[in-house]
């Protein structure tokens, strides 16, 4: 039984897409990684829940499918902002995210960062150029 199981994990995973663009935070990659490390086995893997087992894989099955989207259809495919699906993908992405950050911090972190010292021994060197001040 575990082996059917098993397959139909793989099934799923292959059919779940993954977004290139959320590298890292990807739902469909931490899928694949979750299924990876609870079938390490593959189909000789015992499962100490088959109850529970059957009833994630449903669940994930149901939100693959958009069987909720379907369910509870929405009038349009905006939100409050007004803004499209497309361009919330847009907002949403690793690089964008990441643009963001380096928008809003501040000056002082900025300059910080420019003029830090970047390997161990530039640190070093650092230190001990802060400590050595040539008498007058």
């Amino acid at each position: 039984m575990a082996a059917s199981r098993y397959r139909r994990f793989l099934k799923l995973c292959e059919e779940w897409p993954v977004d290139e663009t959320k590298r890292g935070r990807d739902l469909g990659t931490y899928l694949r990684q979750r299924v990876a490390q609870a079938f390490r086995e593959g189909e000789n893997t015992q499962i100490a829940e088959p109850e529970a087992c059957d009833q994630m894989y449903e669940s994930l099955a149901r939100l693959h499918s958009n069987y909720y989207k379907h369910k509870y259809p929405r009038p349009r495919d905006t939100s409050f902002s007004g803004l499209s699906v497309e361009e919330y993908k847009l907002i949403l992405s690793t690089d964008t995210l990441e643009e963001f950050k380096e928008m809003n911090k501040g000056m002082w972190k900025k300059l910080q960062e420019k003029f830090a010292p970047k390997g161990p021994e530039e640190k070093h060197k650092a230190w001990a150029q802060s400590l050595y001040r040539p008498r007058t």
